[in-house]
């Protein structure tokens, strides 16, 4: 190991006062007192409990919901490949791929310009009026008669939901402390599991009609139609911020600034575009490993999206079937995500460890896929349940994301970096399921094992760095510090909570 690097052993920092369970309300611990609030103190009192149990109940049913939904219309593609929509629309060659990777040339092309709007907008407004636009491009979609208009329903598809995630993304930062960030990353993020369950039944459920519309067009009907529905309460409910929160009293809003505050997450309000923070933000090394761990995971991600139903066909079984099979699929994704994000927030040195040891699954499975005419056909389908695993990655790198960067501009920044990857990446990833080596897919197998292997080198690399610049910045500020506060600035000119960035506070330790 290279000289001044620390080593990699693990010594778990966890939250030994951790926040009350999620979404349920806690007896109050002897331990948690009602001592007044002081600025600059985390937060950890009964109060701040109280209000955090409110958020949770608020907040994390809406995002969750709304997310099921963004990724259901994602995987009734695939479900709909299968129930006819090849052959409806008169596809050949790649253009089935095409269909799939061009939803994220729109997500590309829109995903920096709203970071910056998800950042000066009202939020929730502005990811109400995106709902709506995506429900009314979904339905839209049961139209479509041939290559060239699937081609635009799915581009516009992916300029409309470009602003979700990083939406997402933001409002958690802005509603949480470092600490409670990955779990609640972990449990909206799993709306996309559930997602793909609920799209299975759905899918099951449509393919037994027997009408003149075909299944796969009652599909995108049937999903258009309830995400548009699904706006209105999406208005009503959720606020722009901590300051319109109709749902907590003028003082639970002034603990919830707070909270959020002497965490390190910083406050939000009335910030503005900082070009330096941009630029800090291209040149801090962190960023790198982070993209390389998202371009990696995301190549795998856009071809088994596509593919996901076509592939379980080659293995044998049935358009119904195929649909079936996704299901216990997506519970045991779900329920990693979820187990992944908690572990994530309990101990804040296990995160770079819990992405290597869900993509290490997909080694595995995706080896065995590539080589399954040499494996037992009665593994196949074992190996394709590993790859369920890789769906976990992605939240447990943007709860990174979120703990380890400060600074509006700069948050943003890495957030629409990230997801410019994430839209390269998924891009990318069906053109290697080539149609002339259906069902096998030998390249795209061989390609998802040498991505996910990557992966793991890049988490690997980024816990070593991390672990490298706490060691580094203890020894310059000579105090420990810590990975679950904010730090604080040493400039008297700038306030502990005004929009300053990780490399401008002193005590701001990262999260591994």
């Amino acid at each position: 190991m290279a000289e001044g690097l620390p080593d990699i052993s693990i010594d778990h920092e966890q939250d030994h006062d951790p926040s009350i369970p999620l979404l349920r309300n806690e007896t109050e611990s002897p331990a948690i007192s009602d001592a007044p609030l002081r600025p600059g103190i985390p937060i950890k009192n009964a109060a701040a409990s109280r209000v955090l149990a409110k958020i949770d109940r608020a907040i994390i049913p809406l995002l969750f919901i709304t997310y099921m939904f963004n990724f259901m219309d994602k995987v009734i593609l695939s479900s709909a490949a299968v129930f006819g929509l090849r052959e409806d629309t008169h596809l050949k060659g790649q253009q089935y791929s095409w269909v799939g990777s061009v939803f994220y040339l729109g997500y590309l092309l829109w995903a920096y310009p709203t970071t910056i709007l998800v950042a000066r907008l009202p939020t929730g407004r502005y990811l109400t009026a995106n709902t709506l636009f995506w429900g009314s491009v979904v339905a839209l979609t049961a139209a479509c008669h041939n290559f060239s208009g699937l081609l635009v329903v799915r581009f516009l598809l992916g300029i409309a939901e470009a602003t979700i995630t990083p939406g997402f993304m933001f409002l958690t930062s802005t509603w949480y402390t470092r600490d409670e960030m990955p779990i609640r990353v972990g449990v909206w993020f799993s709306g996309n599991s559930v997602g793909g369950l609920v799209a299975s039944l759905l899918a099951f459920a449509v393919g037994h009609i027997d009408s003149a519309i075909k299944p796969w067009r009652w599909m995108y009907i049937v999903l258009g139609t309830t995400t548009f529905l699904w706006a209105i309460p999406l208005f009503l409910l959720l606020p722009d911020n901590i300051s319109q929160a109709t749902f907590l009293s003028v003082e639970e809003r002034g603990i919830a600034a707070q909270r959020v505050a002497s965490s390190g997450t910083g406050t939000t309000e009335g910030t503005y575009w900082q070009w330096d923070q941009a630029h800090e933000c291209l040149v801090d090394p962190k960023s790198w490993f982070i993209v390389g761990i998202e371009l990696f995971t995301q190549i795998p991600n856009g071809g088994s999206q596509s593919f996901a139903n076509i592939v379980v066909e080659s293995l044998g079984f049935t358009s119904l079937q195929s649909t079936l099979i996704n299901i216990p699929y997506s519970l045991l994704s779900a329920a990693i995500i979820t187990g992944s994000g908690y572990l994530a927030g309990r101990y804040r040195t296990l995160n770079c460890l819990l992405i290597m040891g869900v993509i290490l699954p997909c080694v595995i499975g995706s080896a065995i896929i590539y080589k399954r005419t040499h494996v037992p056909h009665n593994l196949h389908l074992f190996a394709y349940f590993l790859l369920s695993s890789g769906s976990a990655a992605m939240p447990l790198t943007m709860s990174l994301v979120q703990s380890n960067f400060r600074g509006v501009t700069k948050k943003m920044t890495i957030t629409a970096v990230l997801f410019i990857t994430y839209c390269i990446g998924n891009m990318a990833g069906p053109h290697f399921f080539l149609k002339s080596e259906g069902p096998l897919y030998q390249t795209a197998f061989k390609t998802i094992m040498i991505c996910y292997s990557l992966a793991i080198v890049c988490a690997l690399g980024l816990r070593i760095y991390l672990k490298w610049m706490n060691a580094n910045r203890t020894k310059k500020e000579g105090i420990l510090g810590s990975a679950g506060l904010g730090g604080f600035v040493r400039d008297a000119s700038i306030t502990a909570s005004e929009d300053v960035t990780d490399w401008q506070v002193v005590g701001f330790r990262y999260r591994l």
